[in-house]
């Protein structure tokens, strides 16, 4: 077949939104020239997503019925490994998230498969993918290709690629000739636990402040949190904070943390590393607050002023609020 199989992730709630970004990026590699882009759904009830799935550009959706009604990783993995020894994609995209981490590694060691997770940037090279990437730490920005092996399995952040919208095709649906066994389950789901927060979601952001070394203390992390929130801002720190024991990694955005794309990105004390701008280069706009005139993140950013960052972010509440219903 050759072209791209992009893997869907769907739970009760219905399709992830990291679908679409998959399919952005399979499509993007389609106009490089890799081949036809086929999205694969394997869910308990698959037919209810095929509808959203039809995105213009896709040449057709594959159905796949899993016997059990939750995630599975080992029916996922037969599954899986079915359809892309029968369709022979040449890259295979899915999300670098919990749930295809506990099987899309395994399908990639079966098959022999050329294999990356953590993919920030997709591309296209000499009729072979080319895949950008974090290295030793998130000091480094990889580039990765794949001699011989002619099927790539890409695992792709979240935030990579901007989401193409569901649906607004007419492709009927096909159903490989697959048949799945509940026996092949090798886990049995117990239950959900769904972990809430008042904070913003990082990565679903549209106004996010960063904070980075030009912040020294914990005091002053804690001030501009709360200023962030009070703003309407998601909170997110450079990775020399998160190095420095002052904020959580959850929080930091780069090349080895989180990849944001928000309408606006307020940098306050960061100075504009590679690392960290891999992981905000999807910005709308980057507004840069450094006390340093010579400091990286200027030529990165749309506006810039060169001033204390806490002078800033104390003037934010007086003159600024982020529309919640945005």
């Amino acid at each position: 077949m050759a072209g791209v199989l992009v893997l869907a992730e769907a739970d009760a709630e219905g399709l992830r939104a990291i679908s679409f970004e998959l399919i952005a990026a399979g499509l993007q590699l389609a106009d490089s020239g890799c081949g036809p882009v086929r999205v694969l759904i394997v869910a308990h009830d698959p037919s209810r997503h095929a509808a959203e799935l039809s995105v213009p550009g896709v040449e057709e959706v594959l159905t796949v019925a899993s016997p059990v009604e939750h995630f599975e990783p080992h029916i996922l993995a037969t599954a899986v490994k079915a359809v892309i020894e029968a369709e022979r994609p040449q890259v295979v995209l899915t999300a670098d998230s919990a749930d295809a981490m506990a099987y899309a590694p395994a399908v990639a060691a079966e098959l022999g498969l050329g294999f990356a997770s953590g993919a920030t940037g997709l591309g296209w090279k000499d009729g072979a993918p080319v895949v950008t990437r974090s290295a030793h730490g998130g000091r480094l920005v990889a580039q990765l290709e794949f001699s011989g092996k002619p099927v790539v399995l890409v695992m792709v952040r979240s935030g990579a690629d901007a989401a193409v919208a569901p649906g607004g095709g007419s492709l009927a649906a096909r159903q490989p000739t697959l048949t799945l066994d509940a026996s092949l389950a090798g886990t049995e789901h117990l239950g959900y636990s769904q972990a809430t927060s008042a904070e913003p979601e990082l990565s679903r952001s549209e106004f996010v402040v960063a904070i980075g070394r030009g912040v020294e203390d914990e005091a002053g992390v804690a001030e501009l949190e709360g200023i962030a929130r009070t703003v309407g801002a998601a909170f997110s720190v450079s990775g020399g904070l998160v190095d420095s024991g002052l904020a959580s990694p959850a929080r930091k955005v780069g090349v080895s943390g989180k990849t944001v794309r928000p309408k606006v990105y307020l940098a306050l004390g960061i100075s504009g590393a590679l690392q960290h701008l891999t992981g905000v280069r999807s910005a709308g706009t980057i507004i840069a607050v450094n006390t340093d005139p010579d400091a990286p993140i200027f030529k990165a950013a749309n506006y810039g002023a060169v001033a204390d960052l806490f002078d800033v972010a104390r003037a934010l509440p007086r003159h600024f609020s982020w529309p919640s219903d945005s």
